[in-house]
């Protein structure tokens, strides 16, 4: 990326934010042509456009990025709950009745 480069992130951010892209307008289309130029709408969205699909004069859908999936965590739930020692012992008669119909 070079300097003068928006941060995507803050581009997406802000377009949450505040809408489309300032400068760009939003393409829409109708369902006929979502339906038939599927292929070529989301090649656009991959590029980070948002597409519009209307039904007649109502907008009805958005076709927007999908946000990548978080990074998870391991263990950060440590020292919260602990796995007790008896686990995986064998249930007692009273509990075993209370999954058996």
């Amino acid at each position: 990326m070079r300097r003068d480069d928006p941060d995507p992130q803050l581009t997406r951010l802000l377009d949450q934010t505040l809408g489309p892209p300032y400068g760009e307008t939003v393409k829409d289309v109708g369902v006929y042509e979502a339906k038939t130029h599927l292929s070529d709408l989301l090649r656009r969205v991959e590029a980070g456009e948002e597409i519009l699909i209307r039904r007649g004069d109502v907008i009805v859908a958005r076709l927007v990025p999908a946000a990548p999936p978080g990074r998870r965590m391991l263990g950060i739930d440590e020292g919260v709950w602990t796995v007790p020692d008896d686990f995986d012992a064998p249930l007692d008669e009273d509990t075993l009745r209370d999954f058996v119909p």
